[in-house]
C-alpha cells in the first residue's frame, strides 16, 4: 500500500531497521520533501497496531469529497451503505467496487470509520482511488440522488424481482444494509425497486460484502454488454 500511495498526499514515512536494510530502492524513490524516519525494530513493533508488522508506516492526508464529485460521471454506479459495522466488509466492498467500476460510495454517518486500520488494510489501496462521503441522513440523500435521475435499488429479502431481472445500464445506486439488521425502513423506502438475490438451502441472507459484490458485477456485466453492442 505504501508503494501505491499517492506521493502528493504522503506526510511522513516510518520504517524499521530491518525493512530499511532490505528496501533501500523503495525508500530512495520518495522525494526529499517526504521525511523517512528509521526506527529500531523493537520501537517499530510498539508503534504498529499489528502483531507481525511489515516494517513500514505511512501517514497520508485524508481524502475529501462532496456529493457533486461522487455523481459527476455520465452514468454513475453508486453504493449507498446503511450502518455497516464490520471493517472487513467495508474494506472488501471498496476494493471490489473499484474492480467492478463503481464510481462512488455514500455512507451513513454510523458506518464504520473508513480510516479504521482494518478497513484501510483490506482495501489493498482502493481507498486511495474510490470516492466516498459520509452523510448525516442517508434517506434524504437518496431522495436527492433520485432527483438527479439515478435509479436506486435496495437489496432486500422482500425484493420484487431477482437482481438479474433489472437493468443497470444507466445511473444506478445499490442500497446495502447493516450486517445484522439490514436496511432501515426509512432508507429502504427510498428505493425505486427492491431486489433480491435468490438463495437455496437454509441460508437467510448473504454477507453484506458478498451481496454487494453480486450486484456490482451484474451492473458491470450489463454495461459491458451494452458497450459491445
Amino acid at each position: 500500500m505504501v508503494r501505491e500511495a499517492p506521493e502528493e498526499e504522503i506526510v511522513q514515512i516510518w520504517v524499521s531497521e530491518r525493512f530499511a536494510d532490505k528496501n533501500q530502492t523503495l525508500l530512495r524513490r520518495f522525494p526529499d520533501r517526504i521525511p523517512v524516519e528509521i526506527l529500531s525494530d523493537s520501537v517499530f513493533a510498539h508503534v504498529s497496531d499489528t502483531k507481525t508488522p511489515q516494517g513500514v508506516l505511512c501517514v497520508l492526508r485524508q481524502k475529501s469529497y462532496d456529493l457533486a464529485q461522487i455523481i459527476q460521471t455520465e452514468k454513475p454506479l453508486l453504493l449507498l451503505l446503511d450502518g455497516l459495522q464490520d471493517p472487513g466488509n467495508l474494506g472488501t466492498i471498496l476494493r471490489t467496487g473499484e474492480a467492478a467500476g463503481v464510481t462512488g460510495m455514500i455512507l451513513s454517518k454510523d458506518c464504520v470509520d473508513i480510516y479504521n486500520p482494518k478497513v484501510i488494510r483490506s482495501t489493498m489501496g482502493s481507498v486511495y482511488r474510490m470516492p466516498f462521503i459520509y452523510v448525516e441522513d442517508l434517506a434524504k440523500t437518496a431522495i436527492w440522488i433520485k432527483g438527479k435521475g439515478i435509479h436506486i435499488y435496495a437489496a432486500h429479502l422482500q425484493g420484487k424481482n431477482a437482481y438479474d431481472k433489472e437493468g443497470y445500464q444507466n445511473g444506478t445506486a445499490f442500497l446495502i444494509g447493516n450486517e445484522g439488521n439490514g436496511l432501515r425502513k426509512e432508507v429502504a423506502e427510498q428505493a425505486d425497486v427492491k431486489i433480491q438475490i435468490p438463495m437455496q438451502g437454509q441460508v437467510e441472507s448473504l454477507n453484506a460484502a458478498a451481496a454487494a459484490t453480486i450486484l456490482m458485477y451484474e451492473a458491470m456485466r450489463q454495461r459491458r454488454e451494452e458497450l459491445e453492442w
